[in-house]
């Protein structure tokens, strides 16, 4: 006879649906006696032996990942607070108070400032238990935690950071107003509050797949001997809303793979998003059980809180699990909104028995039912097996309600996540609920609510903190002073490479190469691709530094009769992440972070295909502007017409325009080795010497191609976005200024001899290595002259390049034209531009640069078309040259759609 299967989360053992509970009841007390006599260790071997041999003897046995819809840890396995619990419990309602007041006053003053009050009121409880008894600050001798604290729950942070005395009333009361200086923004951002917020994470997903490299990074310098992090934590607070983004769940596996039991989540359950409910139809916990448990997490469900206990122990009949396994979460919120009287006609009745479980209990009690969440025990419980579990990381999946607290205000409703809003009969009820000291009079201006400094209050909240090691969240702004290698250390590459012929890429490969070695910054050095080191030409580091692996390598690789064969090591310098543009870029995120958040300076490298960095990876790129990151960018095979073949979804154009709007990335399209050592160089200088909260993104080349050496005295120049390549030994009439960028600089040097020979046109070329910082650096000059109207106007540094020089000016870059037109404004003379405008093609280099009209040819017909248009030349020259250029007049706009 085949037994019964019993429904998803109901407990094995019970009569339901069992057709022979007598040997049942056997089994079960022969596995009680293994868990007494030999431990779960032994229980658990003897469990899966027994499976196996029914799979081998052809058994189908259904794999479900879930258990029962109850708390992971029971009652009798808790860990118990050691804590004032009633001292808690005050503070976290002045707390819960004050984040409140926070957004209803800010509200108040300016309607429509918005705000959320709802996501803190669920959470309140997972962040007091944190505070209070897990996370270590600075001054601990592990070190200091990591704390990822969801977006929306910043209220309830303030509202801390007020009884410790870090925030003061006005800046209370100056909530999403920062204009004036004295405000608070309204999320976590470190480049608003650089000495608080240590780590940005309302763009919902990024926490999640950012916490996780930045504890594998932890890892990782702990393993290479750079700095010991061992009992150090990341807990990562996310809602189970969040957990639909794509970047939330996308690195879990990698977190499991890492073996980082260093690393906890805290899903926030409340069963609601922003309008309604995660899984109205289904069961949110239940759902991410099953995926953290299947990528080999430790999970740990807090569903029920104390006031659960004894009726669960009391569930002789297994009928109240079962109604659990059943009651899908629209209903369970339904349950919390509606109150106690709905909860017994439309729960407990689901079956008789469950009725008569609560028939003592009055809709009041069945009413104060607790979810986990909200019952700090339970959670202190589930936070202390999560700091103690070893060899994989642990998710707390809390359920909770979102509002708890407001009442008929929203408590439990859809429209909770939109109140900013609270009556004053909402505020009084809050106010009771939670014992204020706040009188009727003075509750309808919301006061914030602070007791003295010596009260009971104060110093318990203080004591608690300084045990742990100092306040939370506290960000530290300087890092340490690198001393970073001379230019001179790059010689071998200012000097150019003769007639030998290599791609920027290889160039920066070997600039690389030479930190790498350098005995000051040669071990802060951290290489990073996703899976393209062979790509861009750095497979020979697979040998000399190894790749990072949790486990060294336990096999021999296939290409290890060669040189640079593939070599996995524990203290592996290199991070090659596989095929995740988004966890490569979080692995760098926590790498040019590592100055702030472990006081240890490192100089991260992060080379990827260029079309999948800014345009794939833009809202972490912004992230990472945000945290004040400090490392470089490598956009590899760029531009749209240097790649070869590749086409339409390969070939960057435009990835520049993009890096233009992150105010602290410092952009660069570099043409010659040179310019690259001296930018990387400077770069260094200003990050880990001058500690400017910059990054840097460089944009390299796969097209090889002859370096000249450094001329003289251009180091300025480069820097700055443009310098003078060549000049004209006599200019004639007829002359131009001719300007470009990266790869296609050598096609504007050709148009320029071509102009020569053919033309009689004489130029001088530039050499532009960043239109971004030029336009930058004019937008500064035209703000100065506006603010300064009475004082000598300064110039722009294009204009002191430009100014005085002959002719119009004709630029050719890799890029689309919006790249190039952002000096327009600044350029004291006609200003023509040609770019890669529309989507890319596959096709050989002459092709595609004939395409998108930025080869010489069409140089030259723009550098023509613009003296005609001066009068300096007629206009059937142009036509002229045009036939001889073969440049043809019927030819489709490579834009067109």
């Amino acid at each position: 006879m085949t037994a019964a299967i019993a429904p998803l989360g109901s407990p094995v053992g019970t009569s339901v649906g069992d057709v022979d509970p007598i040997e049942t009841q056997e089994w079960l007390d022969a596995l009680k006696a293994v868990l007494q006599k030999e431990g779960p260790e032994r229980a658990h071997f003897l469990l899966e032996a027994l499976t196996e041999k029914m799979r081998r003897s052809g058994v189908f046995l259904p794999f479900s990942p879930n258990t029962a819809y109850i708390n992971t840890i029971p009652p009798h396995l808790e860990d118990r607070s050691p804590g004032d619990h009633a001292m808690e419990w005050k503070i976290r309602s002045i707390i819960r108070w004050n984040a409140m007041a926070l957004v209803v006053n800010s509200n108040r003053e300016h309607a429509g400032i918005g705000g959320h009050i709802a996501s803190f009121a669920s959470a309140a409880t997972l962040y007091d238990v944190g505070f209070n008894h897990f996370w270590k600050g600075a001054n601990h001798p592990q070190g200091q935690d990591l704390v990822y604290i969801q977006g929306h729950c910043a209220p309830g942070i303030y509202s801390r950071a007020f009884l410790e005395g870090r925030i003061s009333e006005e800046q209370l009361r100056n909530f999403r107003m920062e204009t004036a200086g004295k405000g608070l923004p309204s999320y976590p951002h470190p480049w608003l509050m650089p000495d608080f917020w240590e780590l940005p994470t309302v763009s919902m997903g990024l926490g999640p797949i950012m916490a996780i490299y930045q504890a594998r990074l932890m890892k990782y310098l702990h393993n290479r001997g750079i700095v010991n992090t061992e009992g150090r934590k990341v807990w990562c607070f996310c809602g189970d809303g969040e957990m639909d983004e794509p970047e939330s769940l996308g690195a879990i596996d990698i977190a499991a793979r890492e073996k980082l039991d260093n690393l906890v989540f805290v899903v926030n359950c409340n069963l609601q998003r922003l309008d309604g409910p995660v899984r109205g139809n289904g069961k949110i916990i239940q759902e991410l059980e099953g995926t953290f448990r299947g990528a080999n997490w430790n999970v740990l469900k807090v569903i029920w809180g104390s006031l659960w206990d004894p009726l669960i122990a009391a569930d002789k009949t297994g009928l109240l699990l079962k109604a659990f396994a059943e009651t899908v979460d629209g209903e369970f919120q339904n349950c919390k909104a509606k109150g106690g009287k709905y909860t017994r006609e439309n729960f407990f009745a689901k079956y008789p028995e469950l009725l008569r479980l609560v028939e003592t209990m009055s809709d009041d009690d069945i009413g104060k039912l607790n979810r986990g969440g909200h019952d700090p025990h339970k959670v202190y419980a589930a936070y202390s097996a999560a700091s103690k579990h070893t060899g994989s990381p642990t998710v707390i999946l809390a359920k909770t309600v979102k509002g708890y607290g407001m009442g008929e205000a929203g408590e439990g409703q859809n429209i909770t996540h939109q109140q900013k809003k609270m009556g004053e009969d909402a505020l009084k009820a809050f106010r009771d609920r939670f014992q204020l000291p706040i009188s009727d009079d003075q509750i309808a201006d919301t006061p914030f609510y602070k007791p003295a400094e010596d009260s009971p209050e104060i110093k318990y909240l203080r004591e608690r903190r300084e045990a742990l090691g100092g306040y939370l969240p506290s960000r530290r702004s300087k890092g340490e002073v690198l001393e970073i290698p001379p230019l001179t250390a790059f010689e071998r590459i200012t000097a150019g490479t003769g007639d030998r012929e290599i791609s920027t890429t290889m160039a920066f490969v070997q600039i690389l190469q030479t930190l790498i070695r350098d005995k000051n910054v040669g071990s802060r050095v951290v290489p990073i691709v996703p899976d393209e080191a062979r790509t861009f030409g750095m497979e020979a580091m697979f040998r000399s530094l190894g790749i990072y692996s949790i486990v060294g390598q336990k096999y021999r690789p296939e290409d290890s009769d060669q040189l640079a064969f593939y070599k996995e090591d524990i203290k592996g310098q290199i991070l090659e992440e596989g095929i995740t543009e988004a966890g490569a870029m979080s692995s760098w995120i926590a790498a040019a972070t590592s100055y702030s958040n472990h006081n240890v300076s490192l100089i991260p490298f992060y080379t990827y295909y260029s079309m999948f960095g800014f345009q794939r990876i833009g809202d972490l790129a912004w992230a990472a502007g945000d945290l004040r990151a400090r490392g470089f960018l490598l956009g590899a095979t760029a531009g749209r017409t240097t790649l070869n073949g590749e086409g339409l979804q390969h070939e960057d154009g435009h990835s520049h325009v993009y890096s233009a709007t992150v105010p602290n990335c410092r952009s660069y399209d570099p043409a010659y080795a040179y310019e690259l050592a001296v930018i990387i160089q400077d770069g260094m200088r200003r990050m880990y010497q001058e500690q400017e909260d910059v990054y840097y993104y460089l944009t390299i080349y796969n097209e090889n191609h002859q370096h000249p050496a450094m001329p003289a005295g251009v180091e300025k120049g480069i820097v700055r976005g443009m310098y003078l390549l060549r000049s004209a030994e006599k200019a004639s009439k007829q002359h131009v200024q001719l300007m470009g960028s990266g790869s296609i600089l050598r096609e504007v040097i050709a148009a320029a001899d071509l102009l020569s020979a053919e033309f009689g046109v004489t130029s001088d070329v530039w050499s532009v290595p960043s239109f971004t910082e030029l336009a930058r650096d004019g937008a500064a000059t035209e703000r100065w002259n506006l603010l300064h109207a009475q004082e000598k106007p300064r110039q722009s540094y294009v204009q002191e390049c430009l100014g005085g020089m002959m002719g119009p000016a004709v630029v050719a870059t890799d890029w689309v034209r919006a790249y190039a037109e952002q000096i327009r404004p600044y350029v004291p003379m006609k200003y023509h531009v040609l770019g890669t405008d529309g989507y890319g093609r596959s096709d050989n280099r002459p092709a595609l640069r004939n395409f998108f009209e930025v080869d010489r040819r069409w140089i030259v017909v723009k550098a023509l078309k613009a003296l005609a248009d001066e009068g300096t030349i007629s206009q059937e020259r142009v036509a002229q040259a045009m036939k001889i250029l073969g440049v043809r007049a019927e030819k489709p706009a490579p834009w067109t759609v």
